[in-house]
């Protein structure tokens, strides 16, 4: 099984820090599962005109046909203006609507305030369950005191909800699987 990471934010590293946590919890529950992450920043994702995919740039295509091809993933996302950020909307935009069906969809979220926790059922949960996807019942958020002076992850409790996502996704993914 094939699980990608996304990172949805085209600054900073906190993000991709937090999926690529749940990526390497994924690999330690099992090493079978292969791991990717895809960081938004990394790639030239064009916006969305309303054209076939492949009027688009490589970097567009790449990390479209990556999401498709994913047995299932984890969704990065840090939160600005209580919302997700334009380049991770815009990404889903170039989806089919039934992208993730087959696919569970895992949440993890950074944000600099507790009051935005709920960003992930307002915002991502739709647009994922728009896209067939299968979200696990547990989700992360991350604080960004969760992270040490140097952007490292620093908080025991949150290191533990991303395996318990990462066991939760795996388990789910292979019983829908039917492996």
């Amino acid at each position: 099984m094939k699980l990608i990471g996304i990172s949805g934010s085209l600054v900073g590293t906190k993000t991709a820090k937090a999926v690529n946590e749940v990526l390497a919890a994924a690999k330690s529950s099992d090493s079978s599962i292969e791991t990717e992450l895809i960081d938004l920043k990394e790639y030239e994702v064009e916006f969305v005109k309303g054209t076939p995919l492949s009027y688009y740039n490589d970097d567009t295509i790449k990390v479209v046909k990556a999401m498709l091809s994913a047995d299932f993933l984890v969704i990065g996302s840090p939160i600005y203006q209580a919302s997700i950020p334009g380049a991770l909307k815009n990404l889903f935009d170039h989806l089919p609507v039934d992208a993730f069906k087959g696919k569970v969809t895992g949440i993890v979220m950074t944000g600099g305030t507790e009051k935005h926790f709920l960003v992930a059922e307002h915002q991502l949960k739709p647009i994922l369950s728009y896209l067939k996807g299968l979200i696990p019942t547990t989700n992360v958020f991350v604080h960004n005191d969760d992270f040490n002076e140097d952007n490292e992850m620093d908080s025991n409790e949150v290191s533990v909800r991303m395996k318990n996502l990462a066991i939760e996704m795996i388990a789910l993914q292979k019983g829908y699987a039917g492996n």
